[in-house]
């Protein structure tokens, strides 16, 4: 079975195109595009409930996982980023790199880098704005985390931003944000 979605966002040097959800085997697996910029890509993160899976199609893919170590897929390649599982990719090319991507189950993915693709295209400074990135990562906590963000401002600063944000009213903005998933 097939639910066509074909919704895309972009932001920086990354375009991604949500093209359907696909049903194999009773388990729902989106399946999209990427198009990335050379030397783009998004920084270190985790998906704690979903595998995330490229087929590169064009271009040079760099990757790390969580153990550090720089890897490269080519066209033709795959890469899995198991869930629970800390990753990170880049355009290490001077063309653009064309990936297949699936994300499985997809739950709240389509919505969360929805949010964070809009808060930098308002935020102009490359990266999402202060209150959206702590009500997101607070919000969705139990799926997906940003690790690269230092201890310090997860600990202290959003808590701060958050709660004088929440007395601002800025969540307004996510009042219709699905349920995460526990």
């Amino acid at each position: 079975m097939k639910i066509k979605l074909l919704y895309t966002i972009s932001s920086g040097g990354e375009k991604l195109t949500f093209e359907r959800i696909i049903i194999k085997d009773g388990v729902e697996m989106l399946e999209g595009y990427a198009e990335v910029k050379p030397k783009a890509g998004p920084p270190m993160h985790v998906h704690y409930k979903q595998d995330e899976i490229f087929e590169i199609l064009s271009g040079k893919m760099a990757y790390q996982l969580a153990d550090g170590i720089t890897r490269y897929a080519y066209p033709g390649d795959t890469v899995i980023a198991k869930a629970g599982v800390a990753h990170k990719f880049w355009n290490d090319g001077d063309d653009m790199l064309f990936c297949k991507g699936y994300v499985t189950p997809p739950y709240n993915f389509i919505y969360f880098l929805s949010e964070i693709y809009k808060s930098i295209n308002e935020n102009k400074e490359g990266r999402p704005g202060l209150y959206d990135s702590a009500y997101l990562l607070n919000r969705y906590k139990s799926e997906y985390d940003m690790t690269e963000i230092p201890s310090f401002v997860r600990k202290f600063i959003f808590p701060v931003v958050l709660f004088f944000g929440n007395v601002l009213r800025k969540s307004k903005k996510f009042s219709g944000a699905p349920t995460p998933v526990l």
